[in-house]
């Protein structure tokens, strides 16, 4: 009310520009506190159509801040502020590289309008035009979607003149379902012929094949399957009626040694998919209590199954799994540098237990222990969260063979609230 009254008073009573002079003054305020220590605030994401994701951290100065209405709306539209605007890569435009700046700079100088112009004014308007592309790749420098008439900036500098806290969006992260898919695309082609490609068939093969399979089925006594049971072990494994038949036959009427058949069956069908092309699929975010977040990108074959439910559930699934393993910082174990694996060989080979080893035993050892720190450090690796006897290699497989497409685990990103931006984990398939 005070404010209200000293603007007016201010202003000559006039409404209009009172406002201006409270928004004046909220800016001034907001630009007194830019100063203050953020350690508090909250992580976000946004998730368009499942082929657009953002995740995004902002900061201020309490957890009591942190989780009012306006402080929550303002994380919430600041990530569809990303998701909406593509060519936004950076905070500001001072976070372009400045080899990126010297680029912008040397196109815009060789470009034919300015020829002729004299060289003081030549610069000036090579430098204006480097700014107005500089802040179209800055976040902060948008027109804000919600309203148009406000860049992002000056929206965030509003909140914090209303919440009376430092506020500072610390950093964000979007994931495109088609990116980065570009190489694996252009060898389509070279793909389909070799599916298609007639492959030499082997007579004594085919021979020796039968033969051998007619005598298994000679051996193996006749079962009878009740219906009962291949129901049974249909709930239990979700598995098509026929196959579960087929495994019960097999496995001599053995509900757990038909389970255990039919895994393998599934996983080996999943070792054939792995090669197929995987473009579609969906991404997905799991947000821990506003404090840690998780983005993920998993890739299938078409859009039909990256909608199906059980498809939505392993998405979900591998972004909670990352969230609950903070050590984990790569796809599998084979996405990690090799500078990092010689790295942890060099340290083993340091160690003093190994001194008095003989050197075959020596590598060994080294070899096992660095093979189980590169498992602690891949997803793929880890046991299942909600079933600790299975990996998540084994689940992305299990998946597989339930849908019957190729899936990729594609990459990932975890935000710790408070972590530096080198502390980021991201996980990129190889």
């Amino acid at each position: 009310m005070m404010d209200c009254k000293k603007a007016l008073s201010e202003t000559g009573g006039d409404i209009v520009k009172a406002q201006e002079f409270l928004r004046k003054k909220g800016l001034a305020s907001a630009d007194k506190k830019a100063d203050r220590v953020t350690a508090e605030g909250r992580i976000g994401s946004y998730i368009h159509d499942s082929r657009i994701g953002v995740l995004v951290e902002v900061n201020c100065e309490t957890d009591f801040v942190s989780r009012v209405d306006i402080f929550k709306e303002l994380n919430d539209d600041l990530a569809m502020q990303v998701a909406a605007s593509s060519q936004v890569q950076y905070l500001i435009p001072e976070d372009v590289p400045e080899e990126i700046v010297n680029k912008e700079r040397e196109i815009e100088m060789q470009k034919e309008d300015l020829l002729s112009k004299p060289e003081q004014i030549r610069s000036k308007i090579v430098e204006g035009r480097i700014m107005k592309r500089l802040e179209e790749l800055a976040l902060l420098e948008q027109p804000y979607i919600k309203n148009d008439k406000l860049a992002v900036k000056d929206w965030v500098k509003q909140t914090i003149a209303t919440i009376g806290e430092n506020i500072t969006v610390k950093r964000f992260v979007r994931f495109n379902l088609g990116e980065g898919l570009e190489k694996k695309s252009q060898d389509f082609a070279a793909e389909v012929a070799a599916q298609t490609a007639a492959k030499p068939i082997s007579t004594v093969g085919k021979e020796q094949s039968a033969s051998s399979e007619a005598k298994e089925t000679a051996q193996r006594p006749a079962v009878a399957v009740s219906a009962a049971l291949v129901k049974q072990l249909r709930d239990e494994t979700g598995t098509g009626m026929m196959d579960c038949k087929k495994a019960l036959s097999e496995t001599g009427g053995d509900p757990e040694k038909a389970q255990e058949y039919l895994t393998m069956k599934g996983l080996s069908t999943a070792d054939k998919k792995s090669n197929r092309l995987a473009a579609e699929g969906r991404i997905g975010s799991y947000i821990h209590d506003s404090r840690i977040g998780v983005l993920i990108k998993v890739n299938c074959e078409t859009d039909f199954v990256g909608r199906s439910e059980k498809f939505k559930e392993l998405v979900d699934d591998l972004a909670m799994q990352v969230v609950a393993c903070p050590q984990v910082q790569f796809v599998s174990i084979e996405d990690i540098p090799e500078s990092m694996v010689s790295k942890e060989k060099e340290l083993e080979m340091q160690k003093e237990d190994l001194a008095s080893k003989q050197e075959n035993i020596r590598e060994k050892i080294i070899e096992g222990r660095v093979s189980k720190r590169l498992g602690e450090l891949a997803l793929l690796e880890q046991p299942y969260i909600k079933d600790d006897s299975v990996l998540i290699t084994d689940l992305v497989k299990q998946t597989v063979a339930a849908i019957r497409e190729n899936i990729k685990v594609r990459r990932f990103v975890r935000f710790t609230l408070g972590e530096t931006v080198e502390d980021t984990k991201t996980g990129t398939e190889a």
